[in-house]
């Protein structure tokens, strides 16, 4: 429940908001248990008029009828309006609050996650929180609330139709909720785990489809999560089965309380206790009443996943960074970059990657990094972002050490051209926007021009208008290592970090690549990755690492 109270803590922006919805809960249900008791007083008490047994004067509970119909009827119209709000509004928060600490865990912490079940996580669990406030937490409050309102009223006419009703309100409303919690515990959990597998295996097998149609594969794959889904289902269909029953054995035992009841009144009325018309009233109160808690035994059976939800997504976003950097610091003002005597493995489990490395890049400067897959190129250029901090030694940035710098320092300092460009589906003016949102076409019409790329994109109908497609897939593998160029270009980083800048790239884009890069290292602290030997070029010295 902790991982419930901090989706509370979250939610207190909207604290007044929820509570007028509860406050609108209870008085839907006050004034369908009054509306329902008024009448049954009503007709009851025009029976008996017409029979000369007692006067009326019948002006004024109709009009109290008609006026609490019309209340509900606006009552829950708002409570659904504010609620719905409510909750719409906390999970938009949520996201932003989730994504806000997921990114300080890129990309050290998020190496044990599959990229599917993060974005489970950030989609379907988050969606999976509306149950909370609006299925459980305001019901569970609005029903509590109305029913000590309604015990009382009770216990001012008959105590002991009073012990009958909170008999059966304690019944249907504390004690089925809690065995369909229980019973729906191991389900719950199975949903949302088997939501997070279909979300991964649909992310492999559409990533992976090219290689699954080569290997064929398709099918094995498309039964596995065939397979999937029917657990989910499931799962699912258990979960329905026990709140369907919660809510059955929830009825009954308001019709029981309203038989006891009954029995009472009667007894009552035979006495002389109450009149007739009392009784009905009193009969149609414990009726109305189960009302209060009637929605709780199928609002419980989704309390377990809604708890396996939030665990997942807290579980995720308290994770410690790997690095813990500054919420602000001031940019350096040098650009060289220092290693000294750094030490560094990626776990305990691990080997150490390199032992007491030293070297000084002055700024303006290009250094080639050399050597076999596993020596520790890429790891430089890791601890160099701030994505992990070393064992031993310092890795400084004009002096500054990298860890004392704040994210937003380090993104504007550095730029990357890497052998994998990321390229969102859209037009090339927004790929090209995210490093200068503020940039005119101007800008971005140099930047390509910069990084050899504007010819072509003019030849295109739509030109910067362009959509990429999925990871790029519209353009060829140079155009998009060049759209990468024109980002670091328009980021006018003074550092720039270059890994395999050429790698799988034929003769003719490796060339325009590296005319381009000419361009872009030119007065630039820059690291510079490769296995090849075109782009050693570009460097003025060399570091040789021989391995781990």
């Amino acid at each position: 429940m902790n991982d419930l109270r901090h989706l509370l803590q979250l939610a207190r922006p909207w604290r007044l908001r929820m509570a007028l919805g509860i406050g609108l809960s209870v008085v839907v249900i006050l004034s369908n248990v009054t509306l329902l008791a008024l009448s049954g007083w009503f007709i009851t008490s025009m029976a008996l008029a017409g029979m000369g047994a007692l006067t009326l004067e019948f002006f004024a509970p109709a009009a109290a009828i008609r006026g609490l119909a019309v209340l509900r009827t606006i009552a829950r119209y708002l409570e659904r309006l504010v609620t719905h709000d409510a909750t719409l509004r906390l999970l938009s928060v949520l996201r932003v609050w989730f994504y806000q600490h997921l990114e300080p865990l890129a990309p050290a912490r998020l190496q044990a996650f599959r990229d599917g079940d993060v974005l489970a996580r950030l989609r379907a669990d988050i969606d999976s929180l509306d149950n909370f406030y609006l299925r459980i937490f305001a019901p569970a409050v609005a029903g509590l609330i109305s029913s000590v309102v309604i015990l009382c009223v009770l216990f001012w006419f008959s105590p002991g139709v009073a012990a009958i009703d909170a008999a059966m309100l304690v019944l249907a409303g504390v004690i089925v909720p809690l065995v369909v919690v229980a019973r729906t515990r191991t389900s719950g959990n199975a949903v949302a785990g088997s939501r997070a597998s279909i979300q991964v295996a649909s992310t492999d097998l559409i990533r992976g489809l090219g290689e699954l149609q080569v290997a064929g594969a398709v099918s094995r794959q498309a039964r596995h999560l065939s397979q999937l889904s029917q657990k989910l289902i499931a799962a699912q269909r258990q979960q329905a089965w026990v709140g369907a029953l919660g809510s059955v054995l929830s009825a009954l035992a308001g019709q029981i309380g309203m038989f006891c009841a009954f029995i009472l009144l009667v007894s009552a009325g035979h006495a002389g206790g109450l009149a007739g018309n009392d009784i009905v009233m009193l009969l149609f109160a414990v009726l109305a009443s189960a009302e209060a808690v009637a929605a709780l035994p199928t609002a419980f059976a989704a309390l377990g996943v809604t708890r396996e939800a939030a665990r997942r997504i807290f579980s995720l976003a308290e994770l410690t960074p790997a690095v813990e950097l500054p919420a602000a610091s001031p940019m350096p003002e040098t650009f060289d970059l220092t290693f000294s005597a750094v030490t560094m493995r990626y776990g305990p489990e691990h080997p150490t990657v390199f032992d007491s490395l030293s070297f000084h890049v002055p700024q303006g400067h290009c250094l080639a990094i050399l050597g076999p897959s596993g020596a520790g190129k890429t790891t430089i250029l890791n601890l160099i972002q701030g994505f992990w901090r070393c064992d031993k030694g310092s890795v400084a940035i004009g002096g500054c050490e990298v860890t004392d710098l704040s994210d937003e320092v380090l993104r504007q300092a550095i730029s990357v051209v890497g052998q994998k460009t990321y390229l969102f589906n859209a037009s090339i003016r927004d790929n090209l926007r995210l490093v200068a949102p503020d940039a005119d076409d101007d800008a971005l019409w140099q930047a390509l021009s910069q990084a050899s790329l504007a010819e072509e994109v003019r030849a295109f109908p739509h030109g910067l208008d362009t959509l990429v497609g999925e990871l790029g897939a519209r353009l060829s593998g140079g155009q998009a290592r060049r759209i990468s160029i024109a980002r670091a270009f328009l980021s006018h980083a003074p550092i720039i970090l270059l890994d395999e800048p050429t790698e799988g790239l034929d003769a003719t884009n490796t060339e325009m690549v590296l005319n381009a890069l000419k361009e872009l290292v030119k007065g630039k602290t820059t690291l510079l990755v490769t296995h090849q030997i075109q782009p050693l070029m570009l460097a003025d010295s060399r570091l040789v690492l021989e391995g781990a």
